[in-house]
């Protein structure tokens, strides 16, 4: 592998850890006053358990980070260097949620972010599937996941605002 390789998985990988690391900071633990104020909140009954949560996002985070390489390897072009641009939006987009939802405590703010996060998510996968159809498609797990997000976090605007 060489330099350059090596230094986009640094930059693809590190990124992704940050919007990781940045979502788990933000988080409901129990016993804390946000773990405390997320129990209180009345949810969807299709709501996952909360344990579901750190192995969906890790599998979700390796894609995401797989398909960007697999673009950022594809030939320099207008589409490629479109599709790299809306994958970091998506991941800016992505890691804002957390502190929004969690840390923010206002569930209808992180709900606008979601409408421009699956925004910006396809509009990559439009780009992307220019570039590398297997980096496209690398995105639709994540694309359903955070649709169902969407469908959570307005359940919880719903039922307690």
């Amino acid at each position: 592998m060489n330099k350059k390789s090596v230094l986009a998985l640094s930059l693809i990988g590190g990124s992704v850890a940050t919007a990781a690391l940045l979502g788990a900071r933000f988080n409901p633990a129990p016993g804390t006053e946000t773990g405390d104020w997320y129990s209180r909140q009345r949810k969807s009954p299709l709501n996952p358990p909360d344990q579901i949560f750190a192995p969906v996002w890790t599998t979700l985070y390796t894609l995401m980070a797989v398909s960007a390489y697999r673009v950022w390897r594809a030939p320099e072009s207008p589409s490629r260097d479109a599709a790299l641009r809306l994958w970091t939006t998506q991941l800016a987009l992505n890691a804002a949620w957390s502190p929004l939802f969690f840390g923010a405590k206002k569930p209808v703010l992180p709900l606008v972010d979601l409408l421009a996060l699956i925004a910006a998510q396809s509009a990559f996968v439009r780009k992307a599937k220019d570039t590398d159809r297997l980096a496209a498609w690398l995105f639709a797990p994540y694309m359903a996941w955070v649709l169902c997000a969407g469908y959570l976090n307005a359940e919880i605007v719903r039922r307690n605002w």
